[in-house]
C-alpha cells in the first residue's frame, strides 16, 4: 500500500495528545475529519492503532510501533526536504497574514535576493507555526516571541526586525474618528473589541496586557482569520479595535494613530539554529538591513509602550 505522509503525521500527533479534540487544533483541522482519518488509516492496515471512547484514548502495541518508525519517517521527509530546499536556494516564510509589517518586508526582499525562491504562506499566528519551523516546513516565521501557546524551543534563533507602531481601527461615524490621533486614556470611554485567529496566542496576549495596563475594557472577544474578517467585526459591533497603522480599510472604516503612549508591538525573525544555511543567513542579513534602513529598531521619541517582557 501507499502510504500517505499526511495521515503518519495524523497518527503522531494524536499519540503525543492522547485527546482528539487537542490533537486536531495541533493539526488545524476538524475533530471529526481527524477521527475519519485515523479510522481509514486503520482500515488500510488492516490493524487497530488506538483503543479509545467517550473519555480515553491509547495506543495499542501496534499503535506503538507505527507511531515510533512514523516519527521517524517524517523526520527523514522533512530532513530530505530541508537538503533539497538548501541546494536549490529556496526559502519558505511564514508572513503571519495580509496588511503586516511582513508584507512591506518581503516585497522588499524580493529584488534584493534574485537568486533565492521565496515562497509565502500564512499561519495566522507564530504560536501555531511553531512547530513548522522546528519541523523544517517553515525556514522563517515572523511574530512577537513572548506570549505564545507555549514557550519557543530552544532550539529556534530570533532577532528583533521592528517595534512597530499600532493604530485603532474606528467605525467612520465613532466619536473617535473625528480626531487626527487618538490618545490612549480616550480609548478607555469605549469598550474596545479584540479580534485574533485562534493561532495568535502571542497577539492576543499583547492586546490583554495593554488592556490591563491602561484600564481599558474588551466588550468582545473574537476569532477570525485576516484583515477583512477583522474590519467586519468592526462594522458589526461599532466598537474600535487595534490594528497595524497599514491596515487595509473599506470608506466605512478609518485607522488612527493612538498617542500617550504609542503602542508598540515586537515583530521579531525566528529561524531553527541547526539550519543557518548560507541562504538563510543571506536572507537574516537582508531583513536587519531592511529594518535597519526603515528604522524600525529605534523606539519613537514621543511616550511609547511595550509589554515588559518585549523590552528584554
Amino acid at each position: 500500500m501507499n502510504l500517505d505522509l499526511r495521515l503518519v503525521r495524523y497518527a503522531v500527533v494524536l499519540a503525543e495528545e492522547l485527546h482528539f479534540a487537542r490533537a486536531a487544533d495541533r493539526l488545524h483541522i476538524a475533530q471529526q475529519t481527524l477521527s475519519a482519518q485515523i479510522n481509514s488509516l486503520e482500515t488500510r492496515l488492516g490493524v487497530t492503532l488506538f483503543v479509545r471512547d467517550k473519555r480515553h484514548v491509547a495506543l495499542t502495541a501496534k499503535g506503538e510501533l507505527f507511531v515510533r518508525r512514523g516519527r521517524e519517517l517524517l523526520a527523514q521527509a522533512d530532513d530530505l526536504v530541508a537538503e533539497i530546499q538548501r541546494n536549490s536556494a529556496f526559502l519558505r516564510l511564514d508572513v503571519i497574514t495580509e496588511g503586516l509589517t511582513t508584507g512591506t518586508l518581503v516585497q522588499e526582499m524580493r529584488p534584493r535576493m534574485p537568486d533565492v525562491t521565496l515562497e509565502f504562506v500564512q499561519g495566522q499566528g507564530l504560536s501555531a507555526t511553531v512547530s513548522a519551523v522546528t519541523g523544517g516546513q517553515v525556514d522563517l516565521a515572523f511574530g512577537r516571541v513572548h506570549g505564545t501557546a507555549e514557550p519557543l524551543p530552544a532550539t529556534l534563533s530570533h532577532q528583533l526586525v521592528r517595534w512597530a507602531p499600532l493604530g485603532v481601527v474606528l467605525p467612520a461615524g465613532h466619536p473617535l474618528a473625528a480626531h487626527p490621533k487618538v490618545a490612549m486614556e480616550a480609548l478607555a470611554a469605549y469598550p474596545l473589541l479584540l479580534h485574533t485567529p485562534v493561532e495568535a496566542a502571542e497577539w492576543r496576549d499583547w492586546n490583554e496586557e495593554l488592556a490591563a495596563s491602561f484600564g481599558l475594557e474588551i466588550g468582545w472577544r473574537l476569532h477570525g482569520h485576516g484583515r477583512q474578517a477583522a474590519n467586519t467585526a468592526v462594522l458589526n459591533y461599532q466598537a474600535p479595535t487595534f490594528g497595524p497603522l497599514e491596515a487595509l480599510v473599506p470608506d466605512s472604516l478609518v485607522v488612527r494613530p493612538v498617542v500617550a503612549p504609542i503602542p508598540l508591538f515586537p515583530y521579531s525573525v525566528i529561524w531553527r539554529s541547526e539550519r543557518a544555511t548560507a541562504t538563510l543567513r543571506h536572507a537574516l542579513a537582508t531583513i536587519h538591513q531592511i529594518a535597519t534602513e526603515n528604522d524600525w529598531l529605534t523606539a519613537p521619541a514621543e511616550d511609547w509602550w511595550l509589554p515588559d517582557r518585549d523590552r528584554a
